[in-house]
């Protein structure tokens, strides 16, 4: 992979260069597509009949799967960057010759989509009709060939907007949904559900949608939801969009909560015309991609907290892949708030809808082994940033139910921020998903990131493995657009770290990494050949106005139905196990259930008197155990419990996490190397038995080995399965978007020659 090797001159760039995010774990940074002009993007033809056939009987495809969207939902497998595609197969009767595919056929103003030489077809990103029919055709040198009629509907073309909202009783939020089509009359579907997999009961009512439909634009439906009356507790409720005949689906996060906070993300999307508050939308005026001399996607973050260096000068700080694009920024680049996803893809010199509120100054270069943090500062520019630090929410709730800013808590730490640790509850306040509370879930976290250089993540550029990083999980916690925002303590709101990945696992549950705060301000000053140093701008220590959307990761792993192999593992293990039960030795018996820490494996439930030391292997016969405090009336009548209560069980001591580090330091450039499933290991706290520390790896779902040890190390492990951490709600929607336009002109060069600052900046600039 490209790298860019460290000098001491700072290189001048083109105006046009994206900036990179996905692969193992992808910097959450939006991206917004736009429709090309119909000259363009003509390609293909569509309207006709398409009918399959064959020269030859002896030569065949394979049968496809008849129909996906353009999310491509319903295909079968991925390609080297990880991408959804449908793989076609074609066997030549004597199994020696070469077989050429081709497509044609589909939409006709964005093509038929695209086939590899292996048969892997992409569909095109959207349509201009309900559906297409695209025609797949294998040929071989002898002329003979076969054909197949794949139909492509329009999908999502990203999640729902917002896609969290906390409501009290009565509250009201319109939400809307965007489809990969322009034109046509594909319906969009909503319902309420108790799961965003539209299981379930929803609480409160839907209104009737309105939707806009037109030749040059992405159709979008909106529709206005009303919290009930009474809100006899604190509970998620899910709107869920379908579309048409494909399987996908989306769905919005609403937090009912009897205290009657209103909190909507699209506040942190707004222009500010007044002095910027932090945690809103911001990012690199010039991070966009071009195609020709038009802007045809760009890329956005959030502009999360303000810092100042020992000679008093405000900078924000904020990812170096969302204000330096991933080095390919250049000293003096215009900030702008909001960021450019929020303005149509619209530069500053084009709009008035954004404004420059700072100036790139310097940034920890990604190129660099040494750097292990991923940050840039921009000096502020006079009079165009709150100088308080407020950060949007952050602060009490207000009689009307809103949220006050407030400034980061700095009194404790003396602006040095505080160090993380398990379990400890952490709010963030971010352009895509507003004011969150979760829980640290892994700390000192090895991970790999992927950085691109484009805002479509079609150029790679490098992989750094970053050390030392901090995870939380929770639900709706973070997504894309996010980068960037400071990461609190609730209790207090210091600063504990910079938010700059993430992405959602298999159990639909959010998955962020941070940098230390006090790493990233330590980094920074040595940046600067320690001629300054940096601390957080902010005031009094003070609580959060947490919001909370849970986390379901055990119960989602509880309602996993096993495989018939699983159970048979589980049943044929039971006799060996139950030689353990002991109620002198504080073993009160042993159930078939399932794991926590591994969800979709069985477990062996061990009961275990909790004033009693029991001493229970991790796995009895290759199968894990789930230790649960429980009482022998309780195992004898069938009424214990089926998991273990993390927030019942005591804190891990400070021994058992540096001894559980100790462990993860051996192993985990072993697993991370060898073996390409694996893109992250931390130490956390087990799920099937919380007494215990574990090791926390990060699995690509779609390289899942056949079997998972159920430790390493002597240490229990837990795995969170999902896609390599990305910035898009899901791996099979790549294209995401706040508002939806045409193409149009990119500015000219040298647009922003007048300076944006009251004096020049001092500080010191990055070195590519």
């Amino acid at each position: 992979m490209a790298s860019c090797k460290q000098t001491g001159v700072e290189r001048p760039l083109p105006l046009v260069t994206g900036r990179p995010r996905r692969l193992p774990l992808l910097p959450c940074r939006l991206l917004a597509p736009l429709l090309l002009p119909l000259a363009l993007l003509a390609s293909g033809c569509g309207g006709s009949l398409i009918t399959a056939g064959s020269s030859s009987t002896s030569l065949s495809i394979a049968s496809g799967p008849g129909s996906i969207d353009t999310n491509c939902t319903g295909c079968n497998a991925t390609n080297a960057l990880g991408r959804s595609v449908y793989r076609f197969a074609a066997t030549p009767p004597d199994g020696a010759s070469t077989v050429t595919w081709r497509v044609s056929g589909g939409d006709p103003i964005s093509g038929p989509g695209s086939i590899t030489p292996q048969g892997e077809y992409t569909p095109p990103s959207y349509l201009t009709a309900d559906r297409v029919q695209v025609l797949i055709t294998a040929s071989m040198p002898s002329g003979a060939h076969a054909s197949t009629v794949l139909t492509v509907t329009p999908g999502f073309l990203q999640p729902l907007t917002p896609e969290n909202v906390a409501l009290g009783p009565g509250g009201q939020v319109t939400i809307t949904s965007y489809l990969a089509e322009a034109g046509g009359s594909t319906p969009i579907r909503f319902a309420l559900a108790g799961s965003p997999a539209g299981t379930g009961a929803g609480a409160g009512s839907l209104g009737d949608p309105v939707c806009q439909r037109e030749a040059r634009a992405f159709t979008s439906c909106r529709i206005t939801y009303t919290a009930p009356a009474i809100v006899p507790a604190n509970a998620a409720t899910f709107v869920v969009a379908s579309v048409g005949g494909s399987a996908a689906t989306t769905s919005a996060e609403i937090l009912l909560n009897t205290a009657g906070v209103s909190s909507n993300p699209a506040a942190h999307q707004e222009q500010m015309l007044s002095q910027m508050l932090l945690g809103s939308s911001g990012g690199n005026n010039n991070d966009y991609d071009t195609s020709g001399s038009q802007i045809v996607d760009c890329c956005s973050g959030t502009l999360g907290s303000l810092i100042q260096d020992s000679g008093g000068r405000q900078y924000l700080l904020g990812n170096n892949h969302v204000l330096a694009r991933s080095d390919q920024a250049t000293v003096g680049d215009a900030i702008v708030q909001p960021g450019l996803i929020d303005n149509n893809c619209a530069p500053a010199a084009d709009s008035a809808g954004i404004s420059p509120v700072a100036s790139l100054t310097a940034w920890l270069p990604l190129s660099s082994p040494s750097t292990n943090a991923d940050a840039a500062i921009a000096q502020v520019a006079s009079r165009a940033v709150d100088p308080a630090g407020r950060i949007l929410e952050l602060g009490p709730r207000r009689s009307d139910g809103s949220l006050a800013s407030a400034a980061p808590g700095v009194s404790s730490s003396g602006g040095k921020g505080e160090a993380a640790w398990l379990a400890q509850n952490v709010a963030k306040s971010g352009r895509t998903t507003g004011l969150t509370c979760a829980s640290v879930s892994a700390v000192d976290v090895d991970v790999n990131v992927d950085y691109f250089l484009d805002c479509a993540e079609t150029r790679p550029y490098l992989t750094k493995t970053y050390t030392g990083q901090i995870a939380v999980s929770g639900n709706a916690f973070s997504d894309a657009g996010d980068s960037g925002s400071l990461v609190v303590d609730a209790a207090n709101a210091e600063p504990v770290g910079l938010y700059f990945a993430g992405g959602t696992d298999v159990n639909g549950v959010s998955q962020a990494m941070t940098s230390p705060a006090p790493d990233v301000l330590s980094e920074l000053g040595a940046l600067a050949g320690g001629k300054t140093s940096y601390t957080f701008v902010g005031g009094a220590d003070h609580p959060v106005s947490c919001l909370n959307y849970g986390d379901n990761t055990v119960s989602a792993a509880q309602n996993r139905t096993l495989s018939t192999a699983e159970n048979a593992r589980a049943q044929q293990a039971m006799a060996q196990a139950r030689a353990l039960v002991s109620p002198s030795a504080g073993i009160l018996g042993i159930a078939a259930g399932k794991s926590s820490d591994a969800p979709g494996e069985a477990a062996l439930l061990v009961y275990v008197d909790p004033n009693t030391p029991a001493a229970v292997p991790d796995a009895v016969a290759g199968v894990r155990t789930a230790v649960i405090p429980s009482t022998a009336r309780a195992v004898l009548f069938g009424s214990a419990p089926e998991t273990a209560s993390i927030a019942a069980a005591p804190p891990l001591s400070a021994a058992a996490i540096s001894s559980a580090i100790a462990i993860k330091d051996q192993v985990a450039r072993r697993l991370l190397r060898r073996n390409p499933a694996f893109f992250g290991v931390g130490v956390g706290q087990s799920l099937d038995n919380p007494r215990e520390a574990a090791l926390v790896v990060y699995v690509d779902r779609k390289l899942l080995p056949a079997s998972l040890p159920p430790s390493i190390g002597g240490l229990r492990t837990r795995y969170i399965v999902m896609d390599r951490l990305h910035v898009t709600r899901s791996y099979a929607q790549p294209f995401t978007a706040s508002r939806h336009c045409m193409a149009h002109p990119a500015p000219p060069p040298n647009a922003w020659l007048r300076p944006l600052l009251a004096r020049p900046s001092t500080a010191p600039s990055s070195v590519r």
